[in-house]
């Protein structure tokens, strides 16, 4: 989130290690004198990587931080230097990672107000299979064949796991940035879903909706996107761009309206520790930050089982931490793992490298 090499500092120097007894006061990293010598760490993690499609297209790979459990966008600096890249006439495509209720809400309500950028349009990615997950579908589980569900027509289960699409539209229009739907097609699909898809999303709210077969195709498979993209940018000149809370409102209450204007849910349920974790940072200054909530990308609640667009839930909050560094509060709901997650048998056991022909074998 750091907008240079000062802002960068100024943000290690917030950094809170711990709390004075007894009067529960933050000790930072400043405090410790340890400021400059972090930095020179730091310092040239700073700059982007500069990377190419196959195609030749300029690529930016800056950060990567999960967004059920971090912000889960690529840096502002690196967006700065693409927008620089791109020219005033350019278009830059910057991600957020999951769907329209984690990533793209913390894009808007943390990143957006870092950079002072606000977009001209979002593009949400959106396939058969996942609605037809949605729809009610069966369990997928990685390493076994797909249930012949996913691989069939079924336009009714395609129609009720909409639902959850049609919400991540509307979340979108919250911010008052329009939308396109980009369906990332399969083999398997049928046109008579593709669609129903289109018609169901511009219905939504939705600007258009787009066929895209990139994944076979390369950028032909996403000019029909590109021009849409353009398109909605020109028809939707100016941004009427607004955040979905204001900086001085309390902490809880930033929870709370994430909770029922983004997810769907009726309320919040504070544990002891949380609801006491929520009073002292007020009470310590840090009342004006973002809010990064740490939840579940599997379902608009806190419950990963609960598939489609549930409404009315309350959505359990077991702590909350504050990175006053990075400059958000982050509480922790349901029982969701702030480390990422790992496969049960680790890669490195299969790493090897020869010492003979230095080749490295075993990574991929």
């Amino acid at each position: 989130l750091s907008v240079d090499l000062s802002d960068l500092k100024s943000r290690i120097a917030r950094i809170v290690i711990g709390y004075s007894k007894p009067d529960n006061q933050p000790i930072t990293a400043d405090d410790l004198g340890v400021t400059d010598a972090l930095a020179v760490l730091m310092r040239d993690t700073i700059k982007p990587t500069l990377m190419q499609t196959l195609e030749g297209s300029p690529v930016l790979v800056h950060s990567g931080p999960f967004a059920n459990i971090a912000h889960g966008c690529s840096s502002v600096i690196a967006d700065k230097i693409a927008l620089k890249i791109a020219g005033p006439d350019g278009f830059v495509v910057t991600e957020a990672g999951f769907g329209a209720d984690i990533g793209m809400e913390k894009f808007y309500d943390i990143k957006c107000r870092v950079s002072g950028l606000t977009p001209d349009c979002a593009v949400i990615v959106a396939s058969i299979r996942a609605l037809k997950m949605h729809g009610g579908g069966p369990k997928v589980t990685p390493g076994t064949p797909l249930p012949p569900t996913y691989l069939n027509e079924d336009l009714g289960l395609v129609e009720a796991g909409f639902a959850n699409l049609e919400r991540h539209i509307n979340n979108c229009a919250q911010y008052g940035v329009p939308s396109v739907v980009a369906i990332n097609a399969f083999n398997t699909d049928t046109d008579a879903e593709l669609d129903l898809v289109q018609c169901l999303s511009r219905k939504a709210g939705a600007f258009d909706a787009v066929v895209c077969r990139h994944w076979a195709l390369g950028g032909a498979g996403a000019v029909d996107l590109a021009k849409v993209v353009i398109e909605t940018t020109k028809a939707s000149s100016p941004s009427s761009f607004k955040f979905l809370y204001p900086l001085e409102m309390p902490l809880v209450e930033k929870i709370r309206t994430i909770t029922k204007k983004i997810y769907g849910g009726s309320d919040i349920e504070l544990s002891e520790e949380a609801a006491k974790s929520l009073q002292l940072y007020q009470q310590q200054g840090f009342g004006n930050l973002t809010i990064c909530m740490a939840k579940t990308h599997l379902s608009f609640s806190s419950n990963a089982e609960l598939k489609g667009a549930p409404s009315g839930f309350v959505v359990p909050i077991r702590e909350v931490r504050v990175s006053v560094g990075a400059g958000f509060v982050y509480p922790i709901s349901g029982t969701i793992s702030t480390m990422p997650g790992l496969p049960t048998r680790p890669c490195f056991f299969d790493i090897e490298l020869n010492t003979e022909t230095e080749e490295i074998n075993g990574l991929f």
